[in-house]
């Protein structure tokens, strides 16, 4: 399995084998904009009211959230963050932040 590091770093080789490189931050906030209204393209066909057209296209919500998760480590590695660190503030945020926020799931099997 590939670490988040692992992924930027197989990213930034790929981008940077073309002379144009990393697309400006507003540039890949566009393409980020695109793929996420993909994705939500995706999600209402397989569970939405909307269903796919005999004409359109297969396509997956699993390849969808490649293709978001590809423009995220394009952004990040344009504008150097390291994805890890920034995933663990997260965590750490929701940890201590929202701890009490929801209502948890009791750890008794039997409730």
């Amino acid at each position: 399995m590939k670490s988040m590091y692992d992924m930027q770093r197989e990213v930034d080789q790929y981008i940077n084998q073309f002379k144009a490189g990393y697309f400006s931050p507003l540039a890949n906030l566009a393409r980020l904009t695109e793929e996420v209204g993909e994705l939500s393209r995706e999600i209402n066909h397989y569970y939405g009211e909307k269903k796919k057209k005999q004409t359109e296209a297969d396509n997956t919500i699993e390849a969808e959230l490649g293709d978001n998760l590809f423009v995220l480590l394009c952004i990040a590695n344009s504008l150097d963050i390291d994805m890890t660190q920034s995933f663990d503030k997260t965590m750490h945020k929701f940890n201590t932040r929202d701890k009490d926020r929801f209502e948890k799931r009791s750890r008794d099997k039997s409730v």
